[in-house]
This record gives structure tokens, sequence and C-alpha cells, in this order.
């Protein structure tokens, strides 16, 4: 079975990306290891998904299904409750080895889109103490339990880390009965974006302590109860301030890994900020024939970037040719948490490149300057900018010169107080 696109990831990024490639011309299989398409959508029926893309206030399944809709309507090749166990590589391109019911199977294809989306970081990867009873959640896991199942995964609980799932399962934990102590967080400033801050917690009373983090669980068989500290500018908990809660369910959002371990066993090289591929203005990975998308790529706040990520993916995998690249780096001041795509192809035609970035810390009026070897070429002011909200804009850099650059820096200029 031979294909000009296999996409891997049945979730939003993946099914724009394997409808964008068969839009422009190519035969495409799309992967995906669950019993159902959708990926994390399936179980966050709040809404506010979609207004980017369709101006309307979708819930999560709402707007999955209409991209699944039109992956049936086109006819696409689609296998659910299926795993890639391998990726090698090959003359002609990629072989995908395969696990799923009908067995092994073996699809040859020319190029790959690496949609798999991400994971939750767990309780042990935050260094709590304690046995391991019985009632400690990820938010996700929360999530699934209580929208999917219809199973309340708790009647008392402590949310740690104010990411924007803990955020909602906060708001849906207390609609659903259960009594929500408070939010706590080891930074200094939350994680969510400031709407959920307001919709999720202060419309329903639910206190947030920063610099506090989870340092104890107690419980045997079950959760009876955590240690919470406040912490240090280091966020190290501080001697003395120690309290115990007494609760039955730890629910934990302290952040999401994207799952690249099928492209580093590709050799595809992985940005150290986003901990995704390193990729240029056609989402292309170091590896020719190798796209990225979606939170595989880096950690989205909104869907309809994810959407939008996988279709260029999708598009750029279906016109892919072999060709020696000429790359030029987008390096960025320390004021930046990241900034994707990091490279530019001077090959490939770079008039609209969409570049998403992120803030290293909260920074009032400031300016975000493009300098290329050395002359400021464009600038954009914000009145703030902040890690949890990531902002996106479009460039044209062939405009902007860079078919003859040598070095391509931004930089963030606080403004003087």
């Amino acid at each position: 079975m031979m294909y000009d696109v296999i996409v891997i990831g049945g979730g939003p990024g993946g099914l724009a990306a394997a409808i964008s490639a068969h839009e422009n011309g190519a035969h495409v299989l799309l992967i995906e290891r669950e019993a159902r398409l959708g990926g994390m959508l399936k179980q966050c029926i709040h809404d506010g998904f979609g207004l980017a893309r369709f101006g309307e206030r979708l819930a999560g399944p709402e707007y999955v299904e209409r991209f699944i809709d039109r992956l049936e309507e086109l006819g696409i090749e689609a296998h659910t409750q299926t795993f890639v166990t391998r990726v090698e590589k090959t003359p002609a391109g990629f072989a995908v080895v395969t696990v799923s019911r009908d067995g092994v199977a073996r699809c040859d294809t020319r190029t790959l889109v690496l949609a798999t989306g991400c994971r939750e970081r767990t309780a042990k990867q935050v260094f709590i103490h304690g046995t391991r009873p019985a009632g400690v959640f990820t938010a996700g896991t929360a999530q699934h339990f209580t929208n999917l199942l219809g199973e309340l995964p708790t009647r008392r609980c402590v949310i740690l880390g104010s990411g924007d799932i803990g955020l909602i399962m906060a708001r849906r934990l207390t609609l659903e009965g259960a009594e929500v102590l408070g939010v706590y967080e080891a930074k200094p400033t939350p994680s969510g974006l400031t709407r959920n801050i307001h919709q999720c917690l202060h419309d329903y009373n639910i206190p947030l302590h920063l610099s506090h983090t989870v340092t104890r669980v107690f419980g045997a068989d079950r959760l009876t109860g955590v240690e919470v500290a406040e912490v240090d500018e280091t966020m190290r908990p501080i001697p003395g301030t120690e309290q115990r809660i007494d609760c039955d369910a730890l629910i934990v959002s302290v952040g999401l890994i994207p799952e690249n371990e099928l492209a580093e066993s590709l050799g595809v090289p992985l940005d150290g900020h986003t901990r995704g591929p390193v990729c240029d203005g056609q989402l292309m990975t170091e590896v020719p024939g190798i796209f990225s998308c979606g939170n595989a790529l880096h950690v989205n706040d909104l869907v309809d970037y994810v959407s939008a990520s996988g279709e260029l993916a999708g598009k750029s995998a279906a016109h892919f040719a072999a060709h020696t690249r000429d790359e030029v780096a987008l390096t960025i001041s320390d004021d930046f948490g990241y900034l994707v795509p990091q490279r530019l192809d001077r090959t490939e035609d770079n008039s609209g490149v969409t570049l998403y970035f992120r803030s290293a810390a909260v920074l009032g009026p400031c300016r975000v300057v493009l300098t290329i070897d050395g002359k400021e070429v464009w600038s954009r002011r914000y009145p703030f900018l902040r890690p949890p909200e990531m902002q996106q804009l479009t460039l044209d850099f062939d405009k902007l010169g860079i078919a003859h650059a040598r070095d391509a820096h931004f930089t963030i200029e606080v403004a003087e107080a």
C-alpha cells in the first residue's frame, strides 16, 4: 500500500492535515490509535472552540465533527485502533509498520505528517512525596471520567496547577456538585488564559493560591488529604508554611508535553523550549519529508491554531519535492519563551509565514523587533505579553529581505517606566 501522505494522529491537527493534503491532490492515509477520531476534543464539552475559524462558540465535539464530516465526505482512508510500532526510512520515503485488530501491516509513503499531540505531566514528574493512593488524577483523566464515562471522580478536591484544563475542570466539578477547595499554583502568576481565570474560578468563588504547591499526599488505599506549602522565588517550599487539607482527590494540571518519541526515533531534532521538532516555514522538520503540526509541534492555546498548522503541514506534505535546502535560522532574545518556526528555507515561498511565540515572563508595554543582518526591518507594539497567552503573527519575509540574509533575529524591547 503506497500513499503520498500518511498522517499519524486523528485529533484536530491530524484531521486538518489529512483533509488539506487530499485537497492538494495527495493520496492520504490517516492513522489513529483510539477507537474514535477527534483527539482530546471528544471530551471537551465546554464551548469556546472555533471563534477564530468559524466565528461561532462551539463545544469540542461540535468543532471536531465538522472536520470528521469533511473527511468522510472526501472519502479519505482512516484507520482507527491502529498503533504505529515502527517507522523506517526507505529510498522512496518511509515505511510505517502498524498493529491493529487485523494484525501487523506495512504501509509505504512519500511523506509523513506527525500530529501526535501531547500528554499531561503527572504528579510524579513534579516530585510530590507520599504513597500512591487512589484519587490522584491528571486534569485530562478527571475530564474523561466526568464527561465521557459519567463518573464523578471526587467529592472534595484540591487542584494543583492553574493550566487551562485544570481551571476548566474546577468549574466542571463544581457544576457536578463537587467541592473544589482551591487551585494551587507554584508560579507567582497564573498559567492559564485570563478568560479562564475569570470564567472558571472568579465566577464560582474558587480560590487561587499563587506561589503555593502541593508537597505531600496522605492516604493508603484512597487519598485522605494533601500538604500544601508556600514556595520562594526558586519555587522551593518554605519550611514552616506547610498545612494539611483534607480531601479525597488531587487533580494535577501542571503542563503538557508534546509526544515526539516517534519523531526522535527518526532522528528529528527537537527544540529544547517547545519540546517539538525544529521546523521551517512550511512546517517541515530537519528530516526531509517529515512534517509536524498541532500540539506535537508546540502546545497551542486555541484549537483554531492547531487546525491552521495542520492545514499547512498537509498542504506542504502534498507538494513536497526533494531539494537542496538553503536555511536561515530565526534566532530569539532571552525575553522569548519560544518562537515557531525556528528556521526558514530560502528556496521556498516565504511571503506569508505564520509565526507563533510566547514571552518568557510577564511584560508590560513592549515592542517585538525583527532585525536582518543587524538592520531593523519590522516591529510591532504590544500592550503586554504573558507566557500563558500565545501570540500569532504573519510576515512577508521575502519582502523583508530574507533571500540573501545571513542572520534574522527577534528581540523584545520593554518600554521604560
